[in-house]
């Protein structure tokens, strides 16, 4: 069946150029002929069934195929003409019975029905085409930026943004089709015109001159056959016409055309009464008949009636099965959801969510998501962005999983100026929020100004998603539900089953894949690379299930890619620990439910903690970063020794450092307890 489906259409177009050349005996073309304007009725039935022009999307190709196809049967149909003078019952009857066999009447019913569809109709149709095409290409942006905006806004998810944008580049596409089709029609009408009047002339020019016949009978045989043959061509074709503008002027509604129609027409029994009344009155015009006008009039009128028993309490139940109850499962469902990650903004910094006010803010999130997913290797869940009134004005307010994490200020009208110098610019004084550095909310129109001055000048929208992606950074572990591992998991076992298969669920569940993704994440390691991270958990879940055992596993495996960020000119500076020190931690660590700790005698971890602050302090100060270095029986214990105190300071193994550029030392950290004070 679908083979004959995939077959059914080029086969007809290639019988249908045969027909241009081949001649068709009569039966078969009263055949084609019926077969042509029963098609044409159904494409009329069908334009006006359906809720969405794009619904029949084919709808360009379709007047494609019938046009050619109508052209090869006026073709076959002028050859038998001119040939035998016959051309089947069809065009026969058409000639003869339906104008009255006069060639005056057949001549102007068939140039009344071309006035119809060549002036009124295509010509209409043509010009809603072109129009509904060029609105429809200028509205692109618009609404693939509203789609964007619903899904950085949360409203969507992304299968459904991905719907949109199919059905918009669709829409695009069909009224650029239906602009081009519809020139299709309107040549259609042309060939028509040209095709009957040299029929009439070849008929009068082969019965009179080639056959010798009297000047009645080539009449009567040829040019009646020629009206009949355009009649019956021209009423497929005003039905394609009729198709065409139905089309190119249908909205898009919930129900069928005509469904629309009588619905929006009788919504009302305002206007129904008044038009019945109005026929009701046309009888007192002197001369007129009454009796149609009383009965159109009564008909309206009883309809009105109808309409305020009917239609208004349809409506009106329709209504209340469209609202669901504020009480309903789904209604208090979606009102107690918990949002991963919200924006709000205080009433007067809205503007920077309106496109048509400038704002971008939108624009910049998703991009700042496309961002995070590129550096981090998670995809953040999408940021729902609202205006809060009880917001201080000027605010805006981050929120993780309904709690709020940050909050900042973005007055309107001014820009964030960054730097040491700015106590000559008028403004208001603040600190950037993700790094702490002195900065003033300064007017916009002094934006020139500042930077001349060696200021860095960001907009409100930047300081925003700046923030925002701090946020998200810093607590990337959270936002790492166990649906987004499964998605992740499901994305490397497209290009490498293999190594899905002996990880999950053989060797490890997905929750405990999870915690090392987010132990990763909690230590600002990317975990782009899935692919090295799950073959070196398969390895050492085979051994262990230790989650600090597993996570210095993956981080083996990642170790250039863990260093490559702290790697300055060709090396990165370290910190490192006493041999000394190093034995008395392995010996104090101690297990618990949260993994290993250090538990090292007060004085001397808060030795600890001194020399690694003076150092660090002192390599900031040259202008370094360093790092942390320990061995990795350690590493992790460490890590969580340090963190209260330099959350931002990497710990890494000795084994992480193995091809990595060349290592500087910045200081060793001694347990020698006089150091602290010397």
């Amino acid at each position: 069946m679908k083979r004959a489906t995939q077959l059914g259409v080029p086969v007809g177009i290639v019988f249908i150029v045969v027909m241009l050349v081949v001649p068709l005996p009569a039966i078969l073309l009263d055949l084609f002929i019926a077969l042509n304007i029963t098609g044409a009725l159904l494409i009329l039935l069908t334009a006006m069934f359906i809720h969405r022009p794009l619904d029949f999307a084919a709808f360009p190709a379709v007047i494609l195929v019938m046009t050619l196809f109508r052209l090869a049967l006026n073709v076959s149909a002028t050859r038998l003409v001119l040939l035998h003078g016959y051309a089947g019952k069809v065009i026969d009857t058409f000639g003869h019975f339906v104008v009255g066999g006069s060639l005056l009447v057949g001549l102007i019913v068939f140039a009344i029905l071309l006035v119809i569809q060549f002036v009124v109709i295509t010509n209409g149709a043509g010009r809603v085409a072109e129009v509904g095409a060029r609105f429809t290409l200028d509205a692109m942006p618009g609404k693939q930026m509203a789609i964007d905006a619903d899904l950085n806004s949360g409203l969507i998810d992304e299968e459904e943004a991905r719907r949109r944008r199919r059905e918009v580049h669709a829409e695009a596409d069909f009224y650029g089709a239906m602009d081009g089709a519809s020139k299709f029609v309107k040549g259609d009408a042309i060939a028509a015109i040209v095709i009957t009047l040299v029929n009439l002339v070849g008929g009068f020019g082969v019965g009179v001159a080639q056959k010798h016949m009297p000047f009645g009978d080539a009449v009567s045989t040829y040019s009646l056959l020629s009206i009949g043959d355009g009649l019956v061509s021209q009423i497929p074709a005003l039905l394609l016409s009729v198709a065409t503008g139905l089309i190119v002027t249908r909205s898009t509604g919930e129900e069928d055309m005509g469904s629309d129609i009588l619905r929006q027409m009788t919504s009302n029994r305002v206007p129904m009464r008044v038009a019945g009344f109005a026929a009701l009155a046309l009888c007192l015009i002197p001369g007129l008949p009454k009796i149609p006008f009383i009965i159109a009039g009564g008909i309206v009128l009883l309809a009105s009636t109808r309409v305020a028993d009917e239609v208004e309490p349809e409506l009106s139940e329709a209504a209340a099965l469209a609202l669901p109850s504020p009480d309903s499962p789904e209604i208090l469902a979606a009102e107690i959801r918990v949002d991963p990650l919200g924006l709000e903004l205080s009433a007067d910094i809205i503007d920077l969510v309106d496109p048509s006010a400038g704002g971008d803010l939108l624009d910049r999130v998703k991009a700042l998501r496309r961002k995070v997913a590129s550096d981090i290797g998670i995809v953040v869940p999408p940021v729902r962005t609202r205006d809060n009134l009880d917001l201080p004005l000027r605010t805006y307010a981050i929120k993780l999983f309904g709690i709020e994490v940050a909050r900042g200020e973005a007055p309107p009208g001014t820009v964030l100026a960054i730097g040491d110098f700015l106590g000559s610019l008028p403004g208001q004084p603040t600190r950037e929020p993700v790094f702490g550095l002195e900065a003033k909310w300064i007017p916009a129109e002094l934006r020139n100004q500042a930077e001349m001055g060696g200021a860095t000048v960001v907009d409100r929208a930047s300081v925003i998603t700046t923030h925002l992606a701090e946020v998200v950074t810093t607590h990337a572990a959270r936002l790492l539900g166990r649906e987004d591992v499964r998605m992740l998991t499901d994305v490397v076992k497209r290009t490498h089953p293999v190594v899905v298969d002996e990880l999950t669920p053989a060797a490890l569940s997905l929750g405990e894949v999870q915690r090392v993704l987010q132990s990763l994440l909690d230590e600002g390691v990317s975990v782009r690379d899935l692919v090295r991270i799950y073959e070196a958990l398969s390895l050492r879940a085979a051994v262990t299930k230790d989650l600090d055992s597993l996570v210095d596993a993956a981080r083996q495996a990642l170790g250039p890619a863990i260093v490559a960020p702290y790697v300055a000119d060709g090396a990165i500076h370290v910190m490192s620990l006493d041999p000394q020190l190093e034995q008395r931690m392995l010996e104090d660590l101690r297990p618990t439910e949260h993994g290993t700790v250090i538990a090292l005698d007060p004085e001397l971890g808060q030795s600890v903690l001194h020399q690694v602050s003076g150092l660090l302090t002192s390599a900031e100060n040259s202008g370094h970063h360093p790092v942390l270095v320990c061995s990795p029986q350690i590493r992790s214990a460490l890590r969580r020794l340090l963190r209260p105190s330099f959350h931002q300071l990497p710990v890494l193994s000795y084994q992480e450092l193995v091809g990595a550029a060349t290592v500087r030392s910045v200081g060793v950290v001694s347990p020698d307890r006089m150091a602290v004070t010397a």
